[in-house]
């Protein structure tokens, strides 16, 4: 390439001091410094011929100049398009990058990198606004109970003459709203330290069955007031290597939620079986059926407060438990069909 490069130079070069060129310089000595023919053209012959190789030099830089120039305009045109493609990615632009076909790949890449900053940005303006929501939703919870504690306490300090079984009742509901104060704030509390990515979990060997056992004989008394039951099915002395505290919290918390949203006078149902590498559990309840879409997003923070939800919850539980629950490496599913919900837990049998 370069040989053949070099030979159309020379060719030229030729071409121009045996040609029209070396007419033209004679022409132009003639009519410029006032020369006959013959001198003209021994001027031409001492300039021109007898520096050839200068020429040559000089006529070979002067082509390569001119098309390096060439190149350098060719090359810088597609930095331009580049150039206004990150413009289009800085920018925040709505449109498409476009680059020339020859600059297909780049433009894919800054395609893929817009929709992922685009992405980003969605994910960030929809956690601000949950940031929002948890302080609005923070002061309204908090602000329910502390309310009705004051009152009854201002009614303790202020009636001088009430009797004792009236005292006795303004100091227990003061007493039920300060815990529930207290529950709010704990849960709270627990949302954000289960949000933090860098929990280290205890892991132990604990008997799941008893477990399960001890739990639902701890619910006896809220089981009551629904006139509910609740059957356990586990085979006996399964174990689990799990971080018993935590696990705890989720099972505490899956069957509390299964109590409110359960029929009164039906049964819920805890049942456990444990396969060769996992663990399956699922609790269930017979109660209203819940729709696909908000069945989705049941395990979103407060989403008690989103769906309008009459009960006195904060709506962290569930996302408290599928927090815990993707720490230990399982998984954790909704269903509900004919008034029939099912939450299962899949955990590995070992860490």
């Amino acid at each position: 390439m370069l040989a053949a490069a070099a030979a159309v130079v020379c060719l030229g070069y030729t071409v121009l001091l045996r040609g029209n060129f070396s007419n033209g310089m004679v022409a132009l000595f003639q009519s410029i410094l006032g020369m006959d023919r013959d001198n003209a053209l021994q001027l031409y012959e001492q300039v021109f011929r007898r520096h050839r190789d200068a020429m040559m030099v000089l006529f070979i830089l002067m082509v390569s100049g001119g098309l390096f120039c060439f190149y350098l305009r060719w090359l810088t045109r597609y930095f331009r398009y580049i150039a206004k493609g990150l413009d289009v990615l800085l920018q925040d632009a709505p449109e498409e990058i476009s680059l020339p076909p020859e600059l297909f790949s780049i433009e894919r890449k800054m395609n893929l990198a817009k929709r992922a900053m685009d992405q980003q940005k969605s994910d960030m303006l929809i956690a601000e606004q949950r940031k929002n929501d948890l302080v609005m939703y923070l002061a309204h919870d908090l602000k329910t109970p502390l309310a009705a504690s004051i009152s009854y306490l201002h009614l303790l300090l202020d009636e001088k003459q009430l009797s004792e079984e009236l005292r006795e009742k303004y100091l227990s509901i003061s007493l039920a709203k300060a815990e529930r104060l207290e529950d709010l704030i704990n849960e709270f509390l627990e949302i954000a330290r289960y949000s933090l990515s860098n929990i280290t979990l205890q892991y132990s060997e604990i008997n799941l069955t008893r477990l399960l056992d001890q739990l639902t004989y701890e619910f006896q008394p809220v089981f009551e007031k629904k006139d509910l039951t609740c059957r356990l099915t586990a085979a006996d002395d399964i174990m689990l290597s799990c971080d018993a505290d935590k696990m705890q919290r989720v099972f505490d918390n899956l069957l509390r939620n299964a109590i409110i949203y359960s029929c009164d006078g039906t049964e819920i149902t805890i049942e456990a079986a444990c396969g060769k590498d996992s663990l399956t559990l699922k609790f269930s309840n017979q109660g209203g059926t819940i729709p696909r879409e908000k069945l989705e997003r049941i395990f979103e923070q407060f989403y008690r407060l989103d769906t309008g939800r009459g009960t006195d919850g904060t709506g962290l539980g569930l996302a408290i438990a599928k927090q815990i629950i993707m720490l230990h490496k399982g998984t954790i599913t909704a269903e509900s069909n004919d008034g029939l919900t099912v939450f299962t837990v899949t955990l590995p049998v070992s860490y």
